[in-house]
């Protein structure tokens, strides 16, 4: 192949998948009996808040002529966003150190169970001395408590591998069920709301809470603190000697072990920092929109995180890019639904397409490592 055509392609290659993906879908909806021109401007509506026709509402802004901006749908896809990137970044620093972390949904779960703990301690009155936190500390301590709850649970499973052998994708599994069974346990037990029948933890105080960016919606500032993380994340990779290490021991940890490089501390620190962009992920959903933990607080976002990881080409920029095209497109599939009565699983179909377009012949590098002792401990 043309030197030239070989690197446009693959340049290109993303937004070609994304394309294929929503044509497939399209054929999808027309053969069920849909109107598929519909239903794919009805998503790229909702997705893009913007849309034609005669001004429909207080939250709406004139484009030009008919063209209108929806800003509630637009700060919705970026509430759906955050957490992606979040945890997209921590699927995809794992896996350029050769860690296959699937666990982000466990993590994710654990940081806002933290969250959710740490959020309910008032602030201190300044005229009685009662309370336990300083107004102005409750956000940052409230954050901090996620970050080391989804740091420590992914800590777990890098123990396991370095000091016992046990692969990441088993002890990670494993980890995502315990945490999601812990949740329920404690929030329809010794954390449960005393005062409400639902399985949830108490509210949290407001001091804690992250302001809405626009009234109605689920948008905060998470989505600037999602944005700082991915640029500290490539900041890392990128300039730093740690970075250097995850990437070397990434490319081939006894090579790295050979050179001098302390290859188990390394897969350490990578899933500490992979497992507390998690846990953030997880503080800023409680944070921002729940403001207590419940049963699913995490929905599917760690899994979802591996979609956006390999859109994103392991990059913390390709990874906060890939998150908007996901968050979007979930954003979009809920309004379409509602709006044409076309399935929203629809998008689940095109989040599938683009991801096999993405992967075939794009990530051979990438490799679970699975050994022969490891699959002989599944076996036995």
């Amino acid at each position: 192949m043309n030197p030239v055509f070989s690197f446009l392609f693959q340049r290109l290659r993303p937004i070609l998948s994304i394309l294929v993906g929503l044509a497939i879908a399209g054929i999808i909806m027309s053969a069920s009996g849909y109107r598929a021109g519909e239903a794919l401007s009805a998503l790229g509506s909702a997705a893009t808040g913007l849309y034609k026709g005669s001004i429909r509402g207080e939250h709406d802004w004139t484009i030009s002529g008919t063209t209108h901006l929806n800003v509630f749908l637009v700060a919705q896809s970026l509430s759906r966003i955050t957490p992606l990137i979040l945890t997209g970044l921590s699927v995809a620093i794992g896996l350029r150190a050769g860690m296959f972390n699937i666990g982000c949904q466990g993590q994710m779960t654990m940081g806002a169970l933290a969250a959710a703990y740490v959020g309910q301690f008032g602030i201190r009155d300044a005229a009685t001395g009662l309370g336990s936190l300083p107004a102005v500390l409750h956000v940052p301590v409230t954050l901090l408590s996620a970050v080391l709850a989804g740091g420590a649970w992914a800590a777990v499973a890098a123990w396991l591998k370095t000091k016992r052998g046990v692969h990441e994708v088993l002890s990670t599994i494993m980890l995502n069920y315990i945490a999601s069974n812990l949740v329920i346990y404690l929030i329809t037990h010794n954390l449960k709301d005393p005062h409400s029948m639902a399985a949830q933890t108490s509210m949290m105080a407001s001091s804690s809470w992250l302001t809405p960016l626009v009234p109605g919606a689920n948008l905060s500032i998470g989505l600037f603190i999602a944005l700082c993380a991915a640029l500290l994340i490539a900041i890392i990779m990128k300039r730093s000697a740690l970075g250097f290490e995850i990437r070397a021991v990434g490319q081939g940890a006894e090579a790295a072990r050979t050179a001098g490089m302390p290859v188990e501390r390394t897969i350490l620190l990578t899933m500490l920092i992979s497992g507390a962009l998690s846990g953030l992920a997880g503080s800023i959903e409680v944070m921002a929109i729940h403001h207590r933990c419940l049963q699913g607080v995490a929905g599917t976002y760690g899994f979802d995180g591996i979609a956006v990881a390999l859109l994103g080409g392991l990059q913390a920029g390709g990874a906060a890019l890939s998150a908007v095209f996901f968050g979007a497109l979930s954003n979009g599939s809920a309004y379409m639904q509602l709006q044409t009565d076309v399935p929203d699983s629809i998008a689940i179909i095109v989040q599938a397409v683009v991801i096999i377009c993405i992967g075939i012949r794009q990530f051979p590098s990438i490799k679970l490592n699975i050994r022969k002792d490891a699959v002989r401990d599944i076996s036995s």
